[in-house]
């Protein structure tokens, strides 16, 4: 599929390989913040980088540079809750381009690197950045953005006072605000989408983060003794051969995938209960009307005064049926009670809600992965950003009830993986 008529590379066949070979001592698409300062290279250019330079024909790259997309390059996810937005910095501008650049892409790019919050809602998350970035020959730092969905208007705004339509009339936009907003675009801003598929790329930025990630800290992760706060500890988890794996991305909702190989998957299955839900309720029930700030309040409650456990129903001989007295029987069951109502705080009904809903996403996705005969699971999202309590539950509940067949993975980039597949569209059409 052609972009405005630019392609990167036409012998690029993919540029997000499970893992990818090394080369005169360098991961291919390294991320690398050594005093060397040796330049990355995108997992799409791999295998033309990294000959020699006298084995890399002139007209090669010279091609490169006639056919890739002008700047800026962004990627969007707009979703329910948030839209995420990457964009890619290009730091080896030299002069000659830079003064031919025109004053509205040096707007544009000033706005976004310079601040690291936008207005009262837009924030940057300086703390995922990836720099020395190499992407269709260019080398620059990948940034994170971030804003609420209601906030879309002002985007469109900001978008039309840098006269952003002036430099490029498309951009590459996924989820499902891509078809929602499609006029707001067209006749706010002035700008074309070109709507991709959610779940294509979901996948596609999850191996691609994954593959950039080799050489620095490590992109995946998981939680060794979740449920100890003394002993809970992070610990990299590398996702080499990582077919076949359970992906699930919680959002507003949750999608689960099966990902067979990185051209091979399925939507399983999902669930309307997800963040959108956890904090719908939690403005209900606690008057709060930020995810941070419902997120804070659960953190300070006790489920268990709230829900209904295994032990509040068979006393002491649960034991006998297989199942641990600690576990859930009833979310809030408890509540059907008149002195049980009174009792409770708003911070017990955040944290029921929090494991209501948490419960609900690993019971689901622990049949998924029986039903798929999967071991592998990996956790992505917003719902999960800053938010480690689901994070550990979601761990502890993999482990238990699948008597340590399967393991919670999570990926540091958490729901970012959306807006980087359609920037990898942009730069190299499928």
């Amino acid at each position: 599929m052609a972009f405005n008529g630019h392609q990167c590379d036409d012998d690029i066949v993919d540029e997000t390989p499970s893992k990818l070979p090394r080369c005169n001592k360098e991961m291919a698409g390294y991320y690398n913040n050594e005093a060397q300062n040796e330049a990355p290279v995108s997992a799409g250019r791999a295998a033309c980088e990294c000959r020699t330079s006298n084995s890399t024909p002139r007209h090669r790259k010279d091609s490169v540079k006639k056919t890739r997309p002008p700047f800026p390059w962004f990627g969007m996810d707009i979703g329910g809750t948030l839209v995420k937005l990457v964009y890619f910095e290009p730091k080896d501008i030299t002069a000659e381009e830079e003064q031919e650049e025109v004053e509205n892409l040096k707007s544009i790019r000033r706005y976004l690197t310079s601040n690291t919050a936008y207005g009262t809602t837009g924030i940057r998350d300086v703390h995922l950045e990836l720099q020395d970035l190499m992407l269709c020959g260019r080398t620059g730092n990948l940034h994170f953005i971030r804003f609420p969905t209601h906030d879309l208007p002002v985007f469109l705004q900001m978008g039309r006072n840098k006269h952003f339509s002036s430099l490029h009339t498309t951009l590459c936009a996924t989820g499902g605000g891509a078809y929602k907003f499609e006029s707001d675009f067209r006749t706010m801003a002035d700008l074309q989408l070109l709507k991709l598929d959610e779940l294509d790329c979901l996948v596609r930025g999850v191996l691609y983060i994954d593959s950039v990630m080799s050489g620095g800290p490590s992109e995946c992760y998981y939680f060794e003794n979740p449920t100890d706060p003394d002993r809970c500890v992070q610990i990299p988890y590398p996702l080499e051969n990582p077919y076949p794996l359970l992906l699930v991305n919680i959002g507003s909702g949750v999608s689960i995938l099966a990902v067979y190989s990185k051209n091979n998957y399925k939507r399983v299955t999902g669930t309307s209960l997800g963040g959108g839900t956890f904090l719908g309720l939690c403005c209900l029930l606690t008057g709060c009307s930020t995810f941070e700030e419902a997120l804070e309040i659960a953190s300070q409650g006790e489920s268990t005064r709230v829900d209904k456990l295994v032990r509040d129903i068979y006393g002491g001989d649960y034991e006998r049926f297989g199942l641990p007295g600690w576990a859930v029987a009833s979310s809030f069951g408890n509540m059907m009670f008149k002195e049980k109502r009174e009792s409770v705080s708003k911070e017990d009904l955040a944290r029921a809600t929090l494991v209501t809903i948490t419960n609900n996403i690993g019971s689901i996705t622990r049949m998924c992965a029986l039903n798929e005969s999967i071991d592998r699971v990996v956790f992505v999202g917003n719902f999960l950003r800053v938010n480690t309590l689901s994070m550990k539950l979601l761990a502890y509940a993999m482990d238990y009830w699948s008597k340590g067949q399967l393991k919670a993975l999570f990926l540091r980039h958490e729901g970012y993986f959306g807006a980087v597949g359609a920037l990898l569209e942009l730069l190299h059409p499928s």
